[in-house]
């Protein structure tokens, strides 16, 4: 569906994007992630036409983005759907003309029937058919979200940009939002691209991420894959350290993911190794509905060699701590 090669953007003397390249597929949910200023947004206009960037090639459907072929370049704005964090609705038209502005400003009628009905299954697909001919001022920021994603499939988009979509609300309605934007990508197979800072969004619907620092990409791979077992820059990024575990006997990470997530691994080494230790720390994640997570277990220096064949030989991942 989208495909970026070497892409680089500069302002000026300020190099924002420094040779991206990636892959997202068709009817993917997609998350590109990092601080404040790693040039995620910068990232997600230039795939979309708003930005021109400097050397590299950004491809959808085969067919590069490019501002120099404004008629291309429109035509591929149209199979691109975009929802902001400050929503940019209009004050001064109802929920029903802010989802029919879209179509407007293509010269669609949105006097016909089909038009009419269109926008109506959209707000109502959003669930907010009796908020139809309330205006923005008296929605909540939840509500407002959904008028705007309601707007963004107006067109009928094979790809929704979605830039730091829910980071202006509360944990309780961003699980909302997301919960309907998996609905969308299950049920309308459109591709989503997700960029965020917030950890819980990556989690909860992502299937795959990029992680830019500083306009470069680090890594690429499952949201699990990167967080249970994270780099050093990664583990920056989640405020994460080991300066807490214990100073005496040797501290073991073990990671657990999909080939050993369910199994009893820590009560059945205890048993058959017949060896006492301590689990130390431990996080587990919900991912996509599946737990997986890592813990460190601290044990004598003599156990090591039996334990670390042990976990060999169920398959978990390991890693002996500093």
């Amino acid at each position: 569906m989208i495909k970026l090669e070497n892409v680089c953007k500069d302002f000026g003397d300020l190099k924002v994007l420094k040779d991206i390249t990636l892959e997202i597929a068709d009817h993917e949910i997609y998350g590109i992630i990092g601080q404040s200023g790693a040039g995620k947004s910068t990232l997600l206009r230039c795939i979309n036409g708003l930005e021109e960037y400097q050397s590299g090639h950004i491809y959808v459907d085969d067919v590069e983005v490019s501002a120099k072929d404004t008629k291309q370049l429109h035509l591929l704005q149209k199979k691109m759907g975009m929802i902001f964090q400050n929503f940019n609705l209009l004050e001064r038209l109802d929920v029903y003309d802010n989802v029919a502005l879209p179509m407007k400003f293509w010269g669609i009628n949105t006097h016909t029937p089909e038009a009419q009905a269109k926008i109506k299954e959209l707000i109502s697909l959003v669930g907010l058919q009796d908020k139809m001919h309330v205006r923005p001022k008296e929605l909540s920021g939840g509500q407002k979200q959904r008028v705007a994603i309601a707007r963004a499939l107006v067109l009928d988009p094979q790809i929704l940009l979605c830039d730091e979509a829910t980071s202006a609300l509360d944990p309780a309605i961003t699980r909302e939002i997301l919960a309907l934007l998996q609905e969308i990508n299950r049920n309308l197979g459109i591709t989503i691209i997700v960029v965020t800072h917030q950890m819980e969004v990556v989690k909860q619907i992502c299937e795959k991420v990029a992680f830019i620092k500083e306009g470069r990409v680090l890594a690429i791979g499952k949201p699990e894959e990167l967080f249970i077992r994270p780099t050093r820059d990664i583990k920056a990024f989640l405020h994460e350290d080991s300066e807490l575990l214990p100073d005496n006997g040797l501290n073991i990470q073990l990671f657990f993911t999909d080939e050993s997530s369910d199994e009893p691994v820590i009560s059945q080494m205890a048993r058959k190794l017949d060896i006492d230790f301590s689990i130390s720390w431990a996080k587990l994640e919900d991912f996509r509905s599946n737990v997986y997570g890592s813990l460190v277990i601290t044990i004598n220096e003599e156990d090591k060699d039996k334990v670390l064949d042990y976990l060999d030989s169920v398959n978990v991942l390991w890693e002996v701590l500093d």
